[in-house]
């Protein structure tokens, strides 16, 4: 019986299946009433994944300032942000807190678990009203492992967070605190992302902002003064971001200053 089944040409099988209304598993039928084989990969679709509950996922309401979770807890899931911005932050011994991250929607939290972290290395706060996905790390590790496509999605994604990184990086070690501030705030209102930037982002907190660029609360006060004169931006209960910004960090030119000891070497010397 097996070997005459095996005889059956596909599209003769396809036919009957057709007829009979109705068709075996990983076999879809088409609009006109044919019928194809197809995965179960190529159906997959990673948005559906992480926006349903159950199988190890659960879905969470975040009021503004709302824990999510705390430095030191065990990392026993991932995070997936459907709605709202999340502040990363990290305190040490002595007490001092570091703002390492702002995130938003589309992105992931606690994903060091992943990679072995048996305790948070940081603490996740709402910094307005978040929709978030938990979902447990077996889970998440066993779709990655089945699921080609939600694999490639996560890479894409931790790629991208290491970019943001090195240019982090890159400028604090190379950008005035002016050009910093510009460039936090247009990250705040998903600037550089896909689809339309949130250009009203839920007002933040001068020391905040001081923090995330490593400046006093003054100066942010001063360059944020600055920036509404020049129409760059608005606050009135939101703050608001206006493209302008975003020029005025394109085309910005670093401004050379000499140096105190720096020696005048006369032209006629031909240097």
């Amino acid at each position: 019986m097996s070997s005459f089944r095996s005889c059956v040409p596909e599209r003769r099988s396809a036919k009957i299946w057709g007829l009979l209304g109705a068709a075996p598993a990983g076999m879809v039928r088409s609009p006109n009433g044919a019928s194809s084989l197809a995965t179960t990969q190529e159906r997959f679709d990673p948005k559906a994944f992480l926006g349903k509950t159950g199988g190890g996922r659960s879905l969470s309401k975040y009021r503004k300032l709302g824990l999510i979770f705390a430095q030191g807890t065990a990392a026993n899931s991932v995070f997936y942000i459907q709605k709202g911005k999340v502040k990363v932050t990290v305190c040490s011994k002595q007490g001092k807190e570091a703002v390492v991250a702002f995130l938003g929607k589309d992105e992931f939290i606690g994903e060091g678990c992943l990679a072995g972290q048996k305790q948070r290395v940081a603490t996740a706060t709402a910094i307005t009203e978040c929709e978030i996905m938990q979902i447990e790390k077996a889970t998440i590790v066993r779709a990655l492992h089945d699921e080609p496509m939600l694999s490639a999605m996560f890479v894409r994604y931790l790629l991208g967070r290491t970019i943001r990184v090195e240019e982090d990086l890159v400028d604090q070690l190379f950008n005035s605190s002016e050009k910093r501030l510009a460039r936090a705030l247009l990250l705040l209102a998903s600037f550089g992302k896909e689809g339309t930037p949130d250009t009203f982002i839920a007002k933040i907190s001068q020391e905040t902002l001081a923090d995330m660029i490593g400046t006093t609360r003054s100066r942010v006060s001063f360059f944020m003064n600055k920036f509404r004169k020049l129409g760059y931006i608005n606050y009135n209960g939101k703050l608001e971001i206006h493209k302008s910004l975003l020029n005025f960090v394109l085309h910005e030119q670093p401004r050379l200053q000499k140096k105190k000891n720096e020696v005048r070497v006369p032209k006629e010397l031909g240097l």
